[in-house]
């Protein structure tokens, strides 16, 4: 890969390119507010009047404050994205962008999400404004968190439980969601992008050295794949301790969906460890039809498990110890 090349070749840009790097094609990503809004039901069982009017306006304000995030993200990433071996062919560094019309696709994209937000209610207001700071904290100096490894990972995965505050605060404003299934949607997040990280260190290391991976992301000089393995499985298993705190308080039939989750973390796992996966990509899991199938059954059981009872596995919340003959 030819940096320099890169540089020198740069294009004028047009609003194609100043609209791409906002990634409006990642609202895939907003699925992650769906779980907000199924949990809310469940657990306060709100008036469902104000749903539609709140469903829509909460989907532009959520896209557009991601799209603020991605815009500064691609621009502020420009010099380093030019390392990556397909990053490098991003808008930002093939063509000549303008600072000054990207900080203010930035600033417009921000008051849309900002309105939008404040037609909904205070909980949804604020989370959105917590969505933009995540943004300015993960990419901006002084902080610009992306480039310290671990810390990269759990900053840029709280973006998860944002959203499912999100999906949560379009039906449910006067309570928070439990503690424990944030934490979860928090620490599942760090895993799906600590197998991120790896099946990037996997791919640059053992194609360009890990000195041009250290160039492309600064983080990646705390990384190993010794350590990057390890944190996923750390994780991973801190996601599904709080998720089991979740189901035992209030809902224990759903420990019965236990078996898909693992399966889904593993085949998640599986695909960051596969040549130019999709795991560097999310947008594009939905291809991925073994992990798309598991989500589906897992989704089931969960959706059966809401309404049917299994009173036997009441005994699991209490302790309970068998006398010996």
């Amino acid at each position: 890969m030819n940096t320099d090349a890169t540089l020198t070749g740069r294009r004028g840009a047009s609003i194609r390119d100043y609209l791409a790097i906002a990634r409006f094609d990642h609202a895939t990503k907003h699925v992650f507010i769906l779980p907000g809004l199924i949990a809310a039901y469940m657990l306060r069982l709100p008036s469902l009047d104000p749903l539609l009017s709140n469903l829509l306006l909460g989907l532009v304000s959520a896209i557009a404050i991601a799209s603020a995030n991605y815009t500064i993200n691609e621009w502020l990433d420009r010099d380093f994205d030019r390392f990556h071996p397909t990053k490098s062919m991003r808008r930002s560094v093939v063509t000549d962008l303008s600072g000054s019309i990207v900080y203010l696709q930035y600033f417009l994209l921000c008051v849309v999400g900002i309105a939008a937000a404040l037609c909904i209610n205070r909980l949804f207001l604020v989370t959105t404004l917590v969505f933009i700071l995540s943004g300015i904290v993960y990419n901006v100096k002084p902080l610009r968190l992306k480039d310290r490894a671990f810390l990269d990972v759990l900053v840029e995965s709280i973006n998860n439980p944002i959203r499912f505050m999100l999906g949560w605060a379009m039906l449910e404003a006067a309570y928070l969601p439990p503690s424990s299934l944030l934490l979860a949607y928090w620490l599942g997040g760090a895993f799906l992008m600590a197998s991120k990280r790896l099946s990037e260190y996997r791919q640059i290391a053992a194609s360009s050295g890990t000195e041009l991976l250290h160039r492309y992301r600064r983080s990646f000089a705390g990384y190993s794949m010794d350590n990057l393995t390890i944190s996923c499985f750390i994780y991973a298993l801190l996601s599904t301790s709080f998720l089991s705190i979740f189901f035992v308080k209030y809902r224990i039939e759903y420990v019965l969906a236990f078996p898909t989750l693992v399966f889904m973390f593993a085949q998640y796992l599986k695909l960051s460890f596969q040549p130019d996966s999709t795991a560097q990509r999310p947008e594009k899991l939905f291809k991925e039809r073994g992990l798309m199938l598991l989500c589906l059954v897992t989704a089931g059981l969960f959706l059966l498990l809401t309404f049917v009872d299994v009173p036997i596995l009441k005994g699991l919340s209490e302790p309970y110890l068998v006398r010996t003959p």
